[in-house]
């Protein structure tokens, strides 16, 4: 297929599907756009044989889109903006630490024990995955993802403080995933690859510091810009041809196209625009904004659920993947009680507030991204396949039931 049948069928389906979400299932946005869409590729997958040419399209039309880079180095960076945009920098600087703390150590903590169990249960059922692809999994299956979380938490009642922790965490712990993905990605390609401490800040510091270096130096460059201008088309364009910048030069120089996109977004968010400060340009601008926001997230959830058709695979590995959403949810658990045990003057958080951050932790597209990025090898449908059942459970289950959990807790 070429570029523009595969926008033409992704954007069609995507309004369909919606359309089908909102006349008749009624589901949460997102939530709701995923299941129909998964839905969707069961039917086709079951009535392959009686079908064929709609199976063959949806197939071809999956098989044409490089969900990796789609996902990783076009539409994260203008995700993450927009999600940025809306973000009170003011709120996220009063509860730093406790982000900050999940968005490193906890991501940490949450690798090693959901590789340490997950290690021990493949073992239990005589299925051969190293410790060091286990390890793998919970790298890429450990950041929360900032898209997912971002668009579940508009439709909750979650405690401000609490929301501020969530999302501030979801979009800043990609450094500290995506360091550990590379790092445990280099290991597992080559028996004989030997990571050093020099060679693991020279990584960490390219990956962190340049995003956000390149996310502060664009973000300063456009609102200079558009500071100078009342024209809201051209403002807007600025801000467009910005995300774009990132998400080329962040690839080009392998620095956090991520965290570039939320530093230029804090920026730009937390600014006035224009030569005369209007509020009514300032709320159009985040007005057109949320619009490409909801837009992008519903083509993405389609994405993710139109991907079980290259997935086949998924019935032969539907225990460890059962596994792996326990065990996703008892690593962040602890990665979560122990930091707060430790340093409860710091982080402040009780009990209940506890259970609403480990329910709230969604994972999304970036996971399966990741998943997807990874060399062949006989451990990479396992990983896959149980990232996706993750993904899948996380969005639909967690997504449907946070606003319960929230509603019991803070009863």
């Amino acid at each position: 297929m070429n570029t523009f049948t595969i926008i033409t069928a992704l954007i069609t389906i995507s309004a369909l599907i919606s359309y089908i979400n909102n006349r008749f299932i009624k589901l949460p946005g997102t939530i709701g756009v995923i299941v129909v869409s998964l839905l969707l590729s069961l039917l086709i997958l079951f009535t392959g044989k009686i079908f064929p040419d709609a199976y063959a399209f949806i197939k071809d039309l999956t098989s044409s889109i490089d969900f990796t880079q789609t996902l990783l180095d076009i539409m994260l960076g203008f995700l993450l903006f927009a999600s940025a945009l809306q973000f009170d920098f003011q709120k996220l600087r009063e509860q730093r630490y406790p982000v900050l703390i999940l968005s490193t150590v906890g991501v940490i903590g949450s690798t090693f024990i959901f590789g340490y169990l997950l290690y021990w249960a493949t073992g239990l059922l005589h299925i051969e995955l190293p410790l060091l692809y286990c390890l793998l999994f919970g790298a890429l299956i450990s950041p929360t993802d900032p898209v997912a979380v971002m668009s579940v938490l508009k439709k909750s009642k979650v405690p401000s403080s609490l929301e501020t922790i969530i999302g501030g965490e979801s979009l800043l712990n990609d450094g500290t995933g995506i360091l550990l993905f590379v790092i445990l990605k280099e290991l597992a390609a080559s028996t004989d690859a030997h990571v050093s401490f020099s060679h693991t800040v020279a990584l960490f510091s390219q990956e962190v510091f340049g995003g956000i270096l390149l996310g502060v130096i664009s973000g300063l460059v456009a609102y200079r810009t558009m500071k100078r201008v009342d024209d809201f088309q051209i403002i807007v364009m600025v801000s467009l041809s910005m995300v774009m910048v990132i998400s080329a030069l962040g690839a080009m120089l392998h620095v956090s196209i991520p965290l570039a996109a939320v530093s230029a977004g804090l920026i730009l968010g937390n600014t006035s625009l224009g030569t005369k400060q209007s509020e009514d340009m300032q709320r159009y601008f985040h007005n057109v904004w949320h619009l490409i926001d909801e837009l992008l997230n519903t083509i993405l959830f389609v994405m993710i659920g139109l991907q079980i058709v290259l997935m086949p695979f998924l019935k032969n590995y539907w225990l460890t993947g059962l596994f792996a959403v326990l065990f996703v949810l008892v690593a962040r658990a602890m990665s979560i009680y122990i930091p707060s045990l430790l340093l409860k003057r710091s982080l402040k958080t009780t009990y209940k507030g506890i259970t609403i951050l480990v329910w709230a932790g969604l994972r999304g597209g970036i996971s399966v991204a990741l998943a997807m990025s990874l060399p062949e090898s006989p451990y990479k449908e396992i990983i896959l396949s149980g990232s996706y059942f993750v993904v899948l459970f996380s969005i639909i289950i967690q997504g449907l039931t946070l606003k319960r959990v929230v509603n019991k807790m803070i009863a």
